[in-house]
């Protein structure tokens, strides 16, 4: 993902199929790249079979008058003439070792990538070549196209020219291309009789590929020097002409898209701030190119980030790795570029595209509805599934559906006037979505507009953090007798999360009273509150708030009018959860229901639901909710929809998603990070996080740190500064040190390629977070720790 240098053009040889001449056409690029004078870096990651035929050493061996100019060696030998994966299998079984992983792998490649790039003192070529076909398998049985992902480099195919290698040559392309491979070129041998190269020609010019076709090497003789002297002139004939197609001109052709790539990205800054209006970005503070932010790819929990330095030396790679600290705006769950969703996104394009879903269905949609209402979190109160096409259109239907329900039970003798007024009953810092009823839906602040029209009345909720070390219930002034805001210790975060064995105590008590007191004094008013919206347990974006959940269960019993865990019936007002956020452990639960101990009637859920691949949103909705929609009339009926609704590819990835995410849920990493947060030994707790506890708990003690929080894959730390909020940029300032890249001990990082990274962060005000993907590996965090840790304590 780094490996991008001015003065060294890289490119990666795939084969589509095994025996189609991927040495020998290697061979010809370094050659033709010394007759220009430029010195070649020739790396055969894995090699199999004798080492007198090995690919390296022809290289060397057929390098041309100027072969002293070519650097040539391989990384990873094996005698046996087998697959990688079964050489090296073999291998390690005989010396009780262990296969190199891809991890292994790829970053000893990326290591010498930078170590020749370091030591050219003038431009220099390249040349990468993989073993066998696109999908041949690397020393850990994982193919090459996914195990090689994590390099991203420009790539040329070596095409079949043989019976059947159109097909072979065009499903090799489609596979790099659907990993993200940027395919520069296709090279193939001219074959006279089966003219594939005619096909391929045609086909990729419309794709703009070019292909390089030359003539095959000479038959094999069987004495040595005859044979030698043949291939020499061989090799002096292909890389001697200048034709189109020749490969002297490919050369040329790949040095000219490397100079386009590294133009395009050098332009891309200046090109963006005349033609792009960000989103929650002031315009009137960014300085210039570079604060713009140029992301080449990404991949994993990385984004691949262009440097905008232009005083860099040609030795420094113009990319280097970013890790996505937001989790891409709180959307990845698996991390960039999954093999497996990009392939369920395919599936489901090529099956359908779009289809219109009015009185329609299709498999996708249909089986994420049935898991979202068996195994989901409509589980055991759910009935039925509305989707729509994000978090913010998710949530409007929800308001939609509950209004109806409140109006149809308690509104007959209302005016239509005062329907429109309805108000909602949430908690200030509460925010669901940028579309205008629900920014209505939310206390007025920096994010609404001036059509905003707050209606509803917003408790201020108790918060949840660990204060020096001790965790704490911080309850506001609105909500304690005295007026004024409190402090309480708490015994452990696995007890403030015991909702049920802390109903009944004092606390429990005074929220209902509290609770009870404003409700009853908004009825004397006349104020009419239609729907209970919540985020359970974390409002998001009004500043990563962990509500303390006890209060939130009170909130829901009381406004139903009693406490049980489901009713086939909503009472009192119904009750939404926006879990867009929180919900699908993004938080470490799958959803609030089970932890508070009380179901909602409507939940919205998007963002984790698919992976954050394309946009999706499904409302979950109680039978009596449904019903309260359903008559003979269509005027009675829900009109609501969008063109895109249950779009099949989006419905396709939320199924693969939610397949992988049970399989975490299984896994062992997740276990040994419940087992951390676990009270004392042996037991288990009801919450827990992927960060470290330790290091919250280290964190919390900071003199600059008023508190700070962890759950699943969230960690917020509320800075201390007297301008509070969203518009204060005291978190921004404070971490800036993490975005420049950092040397890693051992001068590796758990990056791919383990290049010193930065971390792309985004910050709420004072309150800065961080979050990770769902399967962010230990050693990630570990290192993302370590960052953290030696800005904030330095």
């Amino acid at each position: 993902m780094s490996s991008l240098y001015k003065h060294l053009r890289i490119h990666q040889i795939f084969g589509a199929n095994t025996e189609v001449g991927k040495t020998v056409l290697t061979t010809a690029l370094a050659r033709a790249s010394t007759k220009k004078k430029f010195p070649v870096f020739y790396l055969k990651p894995v090699s199999t079979g004798a080492i007198e035929d090995a690919d390296d050493h022809h290289i060397v061996r057929h390098g041309g008058k100027a072969s002293n100019l070519i650097h040539s060696e391989c990384l990873f030998r094996y005698d046996d003439p087998v697959s990688p994966h079964l050489a090296a299998k073999r291998k390690t079984s005989e010396n009780n070792s262990l296969i190199p992983s891809d991890d292994a792998l790829v970053g000893s490649i990326a290591n010498r990538i930078r170590e020749h790039a370091a030591k050219s003192s003038r431009p220099g070529h390249m040349y990468i070549e993989t073993a066998g076909g696109v999908h041949s398998p690397t020393l850990s049985g994982t193919t090459q196209a996914d195990a090689y992902r994590p390099l991203f480099l420009p790539t040329i195919l070596v095409g079949d020219s043989k019976l059947g290698g159109i097909s072979s040559t065009i499903s090799g392309y489609e596979s790099l291309l659907m990993r993200g491979f940027i395919v520069d070129a296709v090279v193939m041998f001219r074959d006279e009789y089966y003219r594939n190269w005619e096909y391929l020609t045609e086909y990729f010019k419309e794709k703009g590929v070019h292909v390089a076709a030359v003539d095959p090497p000479p038959p094999r003789h069987s004495d040595p020097a005859a044979d030698r002297t043949a291939t020499e002139e061989y090799y002096d004939a292909i890389t001697s002409s200048n034709e189109e197609n020749s490969i002297s001109r490919l050369v040329d052709y790949l040095d000219a898209r490397h100079a386009i790539r590294v133009q395009e990205l050098e332009s891309m800054p200046g090109r963006t701030l005349n033609s792009i209006w960000w989103p929650f970005v002031q315009h009137g503070t960014v300085r210039g190119k570079q604060d713009v932010t140029v992301i080449d790819s990404a991949y994993k929990d990385y984004f691949s980030v262009a440097q905008n330095k232009s005083d860099s030396p040609p030795s420094k790679s113009l990319l280097h790795p970013e890790f996505d600290g937001s989790a891409s705006w709180w959307t990845q769950t698996l991390g960039h570029a999954h093999p497996a969703l990009t392939m369920a996104a395919a599936r489901a394009s090529g099956r359908y595209g779009h289809v219109m879903f009015p009185q329609a269905t299709h498999l996708p949609a249909l089986k994420l509805a049935e898991r979202l209402l068996t195994t989901g979190p409509g589980k055991g109160w759910a009935s039925r599934v509305f989707f729509s096409d994000n978090g913010s259109t998710g949530m409007e239907v929800a308001i939609k559906m509950a209004l109806r329900a409140w109006s149809i039970r308690n509104g007959a003798e209302l005016t239509s006037q005062e329907k429109k007024h309805l108000g909602i009953l949430g908690l200030k810092g509460s925010y669901h979505g940028d579309t205008i009823g629900a920014m209505d839906a939310s206390e007025e602040g920096v994010y609404t507009c001036e059509w905003h029209e707050a209606k509803g009345y917003w408790f201020e909720p108790p918060k949840i953090g660990i204060q020096n070390s001790e965790v704490t219930i911080t309850v506001p002034g609105s909500l304690s007798s005295s007026q004024k805001p409190h402090v309480t210790k708490a015994p452990s975060l696995s007890w403030v999360y015991n909702v049920e064995e802390r109903i009944n105590t004092p606390l429990g008590r005074a929220y209902a009273f509290q609770i009870r007191r404003v409700l009853d004094t908004l009825q004397e008013k006349g104020t009419k509150l239609a729907a209970l919206v919540i985020e359970p347990l974390v409002l998001g974006a009004g500043g990563m708030i962990f509500v303390d959940p006890l209060f939130q269960r009170i909130l829901v019993d009381t406004v139903r009018g009693r406490r049980s865990r489901s009713s086939s019936q909503w009472s009192g007002m119904p009750v939404i959860f926006d879990e867009v956020f929180t919900g699908l452990y993004r938080i470490g639960v799958p959803s609030a229901g089970p932890l508070l101990g009380v179901n909602p009637d409507i939940s919205v859920n998007a963002k984790v639901l698919t992976g954050g691949l394309i946009p999706l949103s499904v409302t979950l909705a109680s039978k009596s909710i449904f019903e309260a929609f359903l008559s003979d009339k269509k005027a009675e009926a829900l009109l609501h929809g969008h063109s895109y609704t249950a779009h099949p590819i989006g419905c396709e990835v939320a199924n693969e998603t939610l397949i992988q995410i049970e399989k975490l849920a299984k896994s062992e990493e997740w276990k040994k990070a419940r087992e951390k947060w676990a009270p004392a030994e042996g037991e288990e707790s009801t919450v827990w996080s992927l960060w470290d506890p330790q290091f919250v708990t280290e964190i919390s003690k900071l003199p600059s740190v008023n508190e700070v929080m962890a759950l699943g894959s969230v960690l917020a730390i509320d800075f201390k500064d007297p301008a509070k909020g969203y518009t204060s940029f005291f978190a921004q300032n404070l971490l800036q040190p993490l975005k420049g890249p950092s040397e890693q001990k051992g001068n590796l990082s758990p990056a791919p390629g383990g290049a010193p990274y930065g971390v792309n962060y985004r910050t709420l005000g004072n309150v800065g977070y961080f979050m990770t993907s769902l399967n962010t590996t230990p050693a990630v965090i570990r290192s993302l720790e370590d960052r953290i840790w030696s800005v904030l304590s330095n």
